[in-house]
C-alpha cells in the first residue's frame, strides 16, 4: 500500500497512515496480491481518528511496559472520547505516573519508531507471551483464533520495546501520533468482572491536530465545572450513601426538581391520550420467565426469597404493563391504549460502574407502553416524534436520531420485521425528523429509534428510545377483539423520552451548569433583607410570592446585604428581591437577576405577574440556547 501511495504522489505517500482495501482497512505495509478497490487513507479520512487512538493505546502500553517492568497488558481500544489500556500492576498508578508514562510516550513517538505487523504461529505465540508472564495475553489467543493457524502481532520498533496481540491496523510509525494527552486512572476487572483479576485502567485521548486536542481538553475543563456531583452537592439537591449503594438520597430541593419534571411530563402525556398506573415492585419469577428476563437478564435483577418463593424487583415496567393490558378484554376500539408508569426500578450493576447520577441501581423512568394495531403503528409513532420534540425544545436540547433495523439475531419473521421499519420510517418523514440509519442495531425483538441528546458543551447523551415490540403480546398471550370479531395479537411500543429521570437531571445539571430556568428551579426567588427592620416587610413578600404558588426562600440571617447577594449569586438563584428603607416604604422589591443584575424596583405584584408569565413561557438560560429574558423585560 506504501508502494501505491507513493506512485500516486510523494505528498500523499507521505500523509499516508493505512490503506482500504474492498473496504477494510489495512496497514501501509499490506501487501497487493489481487485486483481490488484500494483507498489511500490520510488524517482527513473516514476513520483515521479511531486508528490514531488505537496506535496510541499501544503507544501508551509501550511506555507503561518500558517504565514498570513485569507489567501486564490487558486490552486498549479506542473510544468515542480517545481511548484506554488495562493493566496488571503491582501497584496502583498515582499522577505522577501519568506525567511520567506521558513524557516516555512523547520520547516514543519522537523517535519515529514503526508498527510492524508479524504473523506468528498459533502456539509460538501463545509460548511467548505465558514466557513473559502475561497469562492474559494467552487467554485472548485461545479465545479469538481457536480457528487459526496463524496470530497477528505488533511490535513497536522490535520485540523488547512492544510487543502485542493485535489484529490491527496500526498508523506506519509512532511520530504520526503528536496530539495526545492522558487524562486519568481507575480500578478495573478484567473483561469487567468483578470476579476477575483487578486491574489499572489508564484514560487518555488523541486527536489529529493539536488544535483539535486542546479544544477537547477546554472541554473537558468546562465538564468538570458543570460536573453534576459537584453542583447537586454545592446546590443540596441529593447525596449517596455507603449503605445504600447506587441509590440516591433526593434532598429537598432535589425532590422539588424531580416533582418538577416529573409533573411536567404528566401535563404533557395525559392531555395526548395517557393514563398512569403504579404496578408492584416485587413480582413473582413465573412472570420474569414468561418475559424471558428470568433466563437473560436475571443476573442484573435483585432476587428475593420469602416462604419458599423466588421473587424479584422489578427491573423494568414492561411485563407489569402486559398484565394489566391482559387482566380484560380490549377491544380494537380501546387502542391505542397508552399506560405511562413512574415508579421505582432496580438493576444489580456492578458497584464498580456506578458513578452518580449516570450510573444507578434504583432508578424510575417516564416509561410508557403503547399497544396498538398493526395498523396504527406508523401514526402512534409519529404522534411519539411529536411528543419527544415538544419535550426536548422546552428545555433547550437539541437531539440527532438514529433508526435501528434488523440484527442477526432477531425474532419473528422478516416480513413482519420489514414492515415495522417502514412504519418507523413512514412516521420519521411524517414529522419531518432526519435521522440517520444504524443498520443491524435494532433490539431482538424488533426495531427501534434512539435519541441522542447535545448538551451546551457538545456532548451526546443517549435518552429517548422507541422501540417496536411483537415478542412480549405473544409471550403474555395478549388479545383484542378486531373490528372482524375475532382475536388479534396488539403490537407493543416502548417508548420513554427523559429515559431514567436520575440520568436526565444529570444531563440538565451539566447542560445548565445549575443555572436552572425560572420554571425549574428548586429555588425561585430569594428575599434579601438589609437590616432586622426590614424584616416585617420581607417576610409579607416571601408569603405574598408564596401563596402565588412561586417557590421562595427568605435569608433571615444578620449578614451583610452585599454577601446575601454573593451567596444568592453562587446558589445560582434566578431572582433575589432586595428590601430596605425605601421598599418597605412604598411597599415594593429591588429586583436582581441572576443574569441581568440591578432591574430597579418595582410592586410586588408586578414582579409576580411578570415572574408567572417567564414560567409560563419556559424562558431558558443563554448557555442553554436561548436568552434569558429576565422577568417584566
Amino acid at each position: 500500500m506504501r508502494d501505491i501511495a507513493a506512485a500516486i504522489s510523494p505528498r500523499l505517500a507521505k500523509a499516508a497512515v493505512a490503506g482500504v482495501v474492498d473496504g477494510v482497512m489495512v496497514d501501509l505495509s499490506y501487501l497487493l496480491t489481487r485486483d481490488a478497490s484500494v483507498k489511500i487513507l490520510t488524517p482527513e479520512g473516514e476513520h483515521a481518528l479511531e486508528l490514531v487512538r488505537h496506535s496510541t493505546a499501544h503507544l501508551l502500553a509501550a511506555a507503561v511496559t518500558n517504565l514498570f517492568p513485569g507489567t501486564q497488558c490487558g486490552i486498549g481500544p479506542a473510544t468515542d472520547e480517545g481511548f484506554f489500556y488495562d493493566f496488571v500492576v503491582s501497584r496502583p498508578f498515582v499522577p505522577e505516573d501519568l506525567d511520567a508514562i506521558e513524557k516516555k510516550m512523547r520520547e516514543l513517538a519522537q523517535q519515529d519508531l514503526p508498527y510492524d505487523r508479524q504473523l506468528w504461529p498459533r502456539e509460538e505465540a501463545m509460548r511467548f507471551f505465558a514466557s513473559r508472564g502475561e497469562p492474559l495475553k494467552v487467554q485472548l489467543i485461545e479465545e479469538k483464533t481457536a480457528s487459526q493457524d496463524v496470530v497477528s502481532c505488533y511490535t513497536i520498533k522490535d520485540r523488547d520495546t512492544f510487543v502485542d496481540f493485535c489484529t490491527g491496523p496500526h498508523v506506519p510509525s509512532t511520530g504520526k501520533l503528536k496530539a495526545f494527552k492522558l487524562l486519568s486512572t481507575s480500578n478495573a476487572y478484567w473483561k469487567g468482572d468483578a470476579r476477575n483479576q483487578p486491574m489499572q485502567r489508564v484514560y487518555g485521548t488523541a486527536f489529529l491536530s493539536d488544535k483539535e486536542l486542546q479544544e477537547h481538553l477546554r472541554r473537558l475543563e468546562e465538564a468538570k465545572k458543570r460536573d453534576h456531583r459537584k453542583i447537586g452537592r454545592d446546590q443540596k439537591l441529593f447525596l449517596f450513601h455507603a449503605w445504600a449503594p447506587g441509590a440516591t438520597f433526593w434532598l429537598a430541593k432535589g425532590t422539588t426538581l424531580w416533582n418538577t419534571i416529573a409533573d411536567y411530563m404528566r401535563g404533557v402525556l395525559f392531555p395526548n391520550g395517557y393514563v398512569e398506573v403504579r404496578t408492584p415492585i416485587v413480582f413473582n419469577k413465573a412472570l420474569w420467565e414468561t418475559s424471558g428476563h428470568w433466563q437473560h437478564y436475571r443476573e442484573n435483577m435483585f432476587l428475593v426469597e420469602t416462604e419458599d418463593e423466588q421473587m424479584a424487583l422489578k427491573a423494568m415496567n414492561c411485563p407489569g404493563h402486559m398484565l394489566v393490558f391482559g387482566s380484560e378484554m380490549r377491544s380494537y376500539k380501546d387502542l391505542p391504549l397508552r399506560l405511562h408508569e413512574q415508579t421505582p426500578l432496580h438493576r444489580n450493576e456492578a458497584s464498580g460502574v456506578l458513578g452518580g447520577l449516570t450510573r444507578v441501581r434504583q432508578f424510575s423512568q417516564d416509561d410508557a407502553h403503547c399497544f396498538v394495531m398493526e395498523s396504527q403503528i406508523a401514526e402512534e409513532v409519529e404522534k411519539l416524534l411529536r411528543l419527544v420534540q415538544r419535550v426536548y425544545a422546552d428545555f433547550g436540547l437539541t437531539f440527532g436520531v438514529k433508526l435501528s433495523t434488523r440484527p442477526e439475531e432477531f425474532l419473528g419473521e422478516v416480513a413482519t420485521w420489514e414492515h415495522a421499519e417502514q412504519s418507523l420510517r413512514q412516521a420519521l418523514e411524517a414529522a419531518g425528523q432526519a435521522y440517520t440509519v444504524n443498520a443491524g442495531d435494532g433490539a431482538f425483538y424488533g426495531p427501534k429509534i434512539d435519541f441522542d441528546v447535545t448538551d451546551a458543551i457538545g456532548r451526546k447523551w443517549q435518552c429517548a428510545t422507541i422501540q417496536l415490540d411483537y415478542q412480549l403480546p405473544q409471550r403474555f398471550d395478549l388479545k383484542y377483539v378486531g373490528a372482524d370479531n375475532t382475536h388479534h395479537r396488539p403490537v407493543v411500543i416502548h417508548r420513554a423520552i427523559f429515559g431514567s429521570f436520575e440520568r436526565f437531571l444529570a444531563l440538565l445539571i451539566e447542560h445548565y451548569a445549575g443555572a436552572w430556568p425560572l420554571w425549574l428551579s428548586p429555588v425561585q426567588t430569594v428575599v434579601l433583607p438589609i437590616s432586622d427592620r426590614h424584616l416585617p416587610h420581607a417576610r409579607d413578600v416571601r408569603d405574598q410570592l408564596a401563596a402565588a404558588g412561586l417557590r421562595v426562600e427568605l435569608d433571615e440571617r444578620l449578614e451583610k446585604i452585599g454577601y446575601k447577594i454573593r451567596e444568592a449569586q453562587l446558589q445560582k438563584v434566578p431572582y433575589m428581591l432586595v428590601v430596605g428603607d425605601r421598599e418597605v416604604a412604598e411597599g415594593t422589591v429591588s429586583v436582581r437577576a441572576r443574569a441581568a443584575g440591578d432591574l430597579g424596583s418595582r410592586p410586588v405584584t408586578q414582579f409576580v405577574t411578570d415572574a408567572l408569565e417567564e414560567i409560563a413561557r419556559k424562558t431558558l438560560p443563554a448557555q442553554a440556547g436561548g436568552a434569558e429574558t429576565p422577568a417584566g423585560q
